[in-house]
């Protein structure tokens, strides 16, 4: 598959999750024994196995000391505000990332749990922008996997998503359900000290967001969003079409060598009206982990090149959406852009950037155009 090929397979499947590897999907198993892995249902011989594919990815070297950004997070005489912006700059860096979500209570007759998702990855962290009050966190892949003859393979570098951090903001976007984004005005007292958080996918394109507040300690600092609205990640279309959003809480928690990210779900049935279905609302609830542990002699060469010579370009995606939202208020998109591939000649464009190193002046108003009126963005 050429470059081109490979970054799209890989970004059609990386809208919130990565490559599964089976070395942190469970222990060692015994004939006598039930599967236990760290994350999972009690125990019983009718436990299923995580989902997921068998890939595993090369040693890395955690560190274990705390992060520059972490000591600048504990100094002292800091406004709130400027606390607050610290917390979040400390996200960036050099990760390995493990995600772990399992329905932790279903609602509905089950014959027998539905198995647990567990996946892997490693990435880059880029700050792309901060102003103090409006902060941007690119986060970029890149993986190489360990291959059936134990040879390492080449280095797979994509964009995986961004996240917007805005302080006291004034309008937030908002997930309505059933591929509708809408944009609203926030009440000054909601924003009044608090921060928004925005969430794109692969391709810039709104996924979802919500206004929180920071708390801090000399042990931690987090970060609890309110009630949000969300489509469903592709770990779940790809196997489930028996709801249609995921309505739940997202917190980010920092410590001295990393972060965690938790999710707490509901997974929703809506009517065609994009209304909670009154009959039957809820199917289960779902808890999620995302761990980012800090690996310190990591190569991420490529991930540089590759975020250095489309930085300006998913830029200009990124405003390109912004833009439609303040003048439309709402957008209806054709699908799921992920499950339809909508997003294909934006990483083709991307794809380009890279090989040819080109400008970083470059505009591109009619590829990214195009692209959103494919999607259903733009008439």
């Amino acid at each position: 598959m050429n470059r081109v090929g490979w970054v799209a397979a890989v970004a059609a499947a990386l809208c919130v999750t990565v490559a599964n590897a089976d070395e942190y999907a469970g222990t060692q198993q015994t004939t006598d024994a039930p599967s236990r892995y760290t994350f999972s249902w009690p125990l019983g011989k009718d436990i299923p196995a995580p989902r997921g594919g068998t890939t595993k990815g090369p040693p890395v070297t955690l560190d274990l000391d705390p992060s520059k950004a972490w000591q600048d997070l504990q100094a002292e005489g800091l406004s709130a505000q400027e606390r607050d912006r610290r917390a979040i700059l400390a996200m960036a860096g050099t990760y390995r990332v493990t995600f772990d979500f399992l329905e932790v209570v279903p609602f509905v007759k089950q014959d027998k749990p539905n198995a647990p998702y567990q996946s892997w990855g490693t990435e880059k962290i880029y700050v792309d922008r901060d102003d103090g009050r409006s902060i941007s966190l690119v986060h970029i892949l890149e993986m190489r996997i360990v291959q059936k003859d134990g040879s390492i393979s080449e280095p797979m570098v994509t964009k995986h998503w961004r996240q917007d951090w805005q302080y006291q903001p004034t309008h937030v976007v908002e997930y309505r359900g059933r591929d509708q984004w809408q944009r609203r005005k926030l009440p000054a007292a909601a924003a009044r000290g608090a921060w928004l958080q925005t969430v794109y996918q692969v391709d810039e394109s709104p996924r979802y967001a919500s206004v929180g507040r920071w708390e801090h300690s000399p042990s931690f600092s987090t970060w609890l969003s309110g009630e949000t609205w969300r489509p469903l990640p592709r770990r779940e279309w790809s196997v489930r079409d028996d709801y249609q959003v995921l309505v739940g809480t997202n917190r980010h928690t920092i410590s001295p060598t990393g972060w965690v990210q938790e999710e707490n779900n509901l997974k929703t049935v809506l009517t065609s009206a994009r209304a909670i279905d009154p009959s039957r609302p809820y199917l289960a609830r779902e808890y999620g982990v995302a761990r980012y542990e800090r690996i310190r002699d990591a190569d991420f060469a490529q991930a540089d090149v590759y975020y250095d010579r489309t930085r300006q370009f998913w830029d200009q995606v990124r405003d390109a959406w912004s833009g439609i939202f303040v003048k439309q208020g709402a957008v209806t998109l054709k699908g799921p852009v992920d499950k339809l591939g909508l997003f294909h000649p934006l990483f083709a464009h991307a794809d380009v950037l890279v090989e040819q190193d080109a400008s970083a002046n470059a505009q591109n108003p009619t590829v990214i155009s195009n692209a959103l009126k494919n999607m259903g963005a733009l008439p």
